[in-house]
C-alpha cells in the first residue's frame, strides 16, 4: 500500500465528528438537567458551570433569528462537504481534514440544540474575564478554524498545496483514469 494514502481518514473523520456530537449533547444534557438551578464553581472566581440558553450567535448578537442560523449552518455544512470530497486522500491532508470534520462537529452540535430547543445550550463560563458563556460545539468550531487557519499560513505555503479548493477542480477520485 502506498504510504502517502490513507483511504480511511474520512471514515476516522465521521467517527471523530460522531463522539465529539455525542460529547456536546451529553455534555448539553448534563447541563440542562444539574445546573438550571444554581451554577457550579470550579475555580472560585475564575471558571464556573452555568447554565444558559443562547437564542443568538456569538456574543449574543441576533437574537431570535433561529431560521437564519440554521438556513447558515445547512450551508455551512453544504459547503465544508464539498471541500472534503476535494480532499486529496493523503497523509499530509489528515489534520486538515480532520479539522474540517471538527468543524463540522461544532455545526452540527449546535444545529440540533436549535433544531430541538430554538436555543443552543451554553455552560462554561470564564468569571475572571466575564468571557461569554459557551459550549463543547463551540470549542470544536473556534480551534478547527484556528488550527485551519494556522495550515494553511504554515503548512500549505506552496500555490499548489491547497489548489484542490481552487473552482473547477475535480473531487478526489473523480479524475479518469
Amino acid at each position: 500500500m502506498d504510504q502517502t494514502k490513507t483511504p480511511r481518514m474520512k471514515t476516522a473523520g465521521f467517527v471523530m465528528m460522531a463522539v465529539l456530537v455525542l460529547i456536546d449533547q451529553l455534555t448539553k444534557y448534563w447541563a440542562a438537567t444539574t445546573l438550571k438551578a444554581a451554577s457550579i464553581p470550579l475555580i472560585p472566581g475564575v471558571f464556573e458551570l452555568s447554565y444558559v440558553e443562547n437564542r443568538g450567535a456569538a456574543f449574543g448578537i441576533l437574537q431570535n433569528a433561529n431560521f437564519f442560523f440554521l438556513a447558515v449552518t445547512l450551508i455551512m455544512l453544504a459547503a465544508i462537504v464539498g471541500v472534503l470530497r476535494k480532499v486529496p486522500e493523503e497523509k499530509r491532508y489528515t489534520l486538515f481534514t480532520l479539522c474540517l470534520f471538527g468543524l463540522m462537529a461544532g455545526a452540527v452540535g449546535n444545529l440540533l440544540d436549535r433544531m430541538m430547543n430554538g436555543y443552543v445550550v451554553d455552560f462554561l463560563y470564564f468569571s475572571l474575564i466575564n468571557f461569554p458563556v459557551f459550549n463543547v460545539a463551540d470549542i470544536c468550531v473556534v480551534c478547527s478554524v484556528i488550527l485551519l487557519i494556522i495550515l494553511m499560513v504554515f503548512v500549505y505555503r506552496k500555490d499548489d498545496d491547497l489548489a484542490f479548493l481552487k473552482p473547477g477542480t475535480k473531487a478526489d477520485g473523480d479524475e479518469k483514469k
